[in-house]
């Protein structure tokens, strides 16, 4: 069988922010195409810096990549704008829920299309699209996106972000303050994606059970660094993977050198 194409490569970067604050330190890893691959950890650890990085999302907020590289389908994302991204397949859904508050949830999720320049027929035929991945959408269509829950509104943003067309959908902490029935149906939903349509997925996720769950593959970040990773159905059955997930350096120490090396794995 032959080997998945790698989509995303990302080579000892490091992200510095405001010329002093050193974010992330050498920081490695790959996704392969048509997986899913899960960047676990706690707050601070850096996974939303990893992802805003991937995304050229790092000058917005003063920061900036002093080192390394990172090629997205073969390509260095280097001088690229998020914009340009974005028209190139690689599409990201920030931490937060963000929506436009003040338009209705079908307006929102167009302003996904609009974005790649899409036609009335493609928009419709994505609606229809994205309300069938969830159905709640269509019964809130035209409620003001602020007005709904904390759920649809992220089930709005992960729409939005599906009508842009991604190749690869990277997605920042999508669980975060959501109820566990909720969570369970977002991840259902992008296994299903992953599995019918071969959408590459990148996802930043404190919740260590769930992610592990449906990932293909996982790397888990500690003080800017990959301490670990591998296959998502091997990193399940370790007994410290809570401990490198809540963050306590101390359980570092007993992994093996050769596992606390960055890049460890691709996925």
């Amino acid at each position: 069988m032959s080997q998945a194409r790698i989509q995303l490569r990302v080579e000892d970067v490091e992200v510095v922010y405001n010329s002093a604050i050193l974010a992330l330190r050498g920081v490695s890893f790959s996704v392969a195409e048509g997986k899913i691959v899960a960047l676990l950890g706690a707050n601070g650890a850096g996974k939303s810096t990893t992802l805003k990085a991937v995304s050229s999302l790092l000058p917005a907020e003063r920061g900036r990549i002093t080192r390394g590289s990172i090629l997205y389908e073969d390509r260095s994302t280097a001088g690229s704008s998020a914009s340009a991204l974005v028209r190139g397949g690689l599409v990201q859904v920030l931490e937060g829920r963000h929506c436009f508050r003040g338009l209705s949830v079908e307006e929102d999720l167009v302003t996904g299309a609009i974005a790649r320049g899409a036609s009335r027929a493609e928009i419709r035929g994505d609606l229809e699209r994205v309300y069938g991945l969830f159905p709640r959408l269509r019964e809130k269509r035209r409620a003001a996106a602020g007005l709904t829950s904390g759920g649809e509104q992220q089930m709005t943003a992960i729409g939005r972000a599906l009508m842009a067309r991604p190749r690869l959908l990277v997605l920042d902490e999508p669980t975060m303050g959501l109820a566990p029935l909720v969570v369970r149906d977002i991840f259902r939903t992008l296994k299903r994606l992953n599995a019918t349509e071969g959408l590459t997925i990148l996802v930043a996720e404190q919740n260590s059970t769930v992610a592990l769950r449906y990932a293909d593959h996982a790397y888990v970040l500690e003080n800017g660094r990959v301490v670990l990773g591998g296959p998502a159905a091997e990193l399940r059955e370790r007994s410290d993977i809570k401990a490198f997930y809540l963050g306590e350096s101390a359980s570092l120490q007993a992994v093996a050198p050769a596992e606390r090396t960055p890049g460890i794995a691709a996925a």
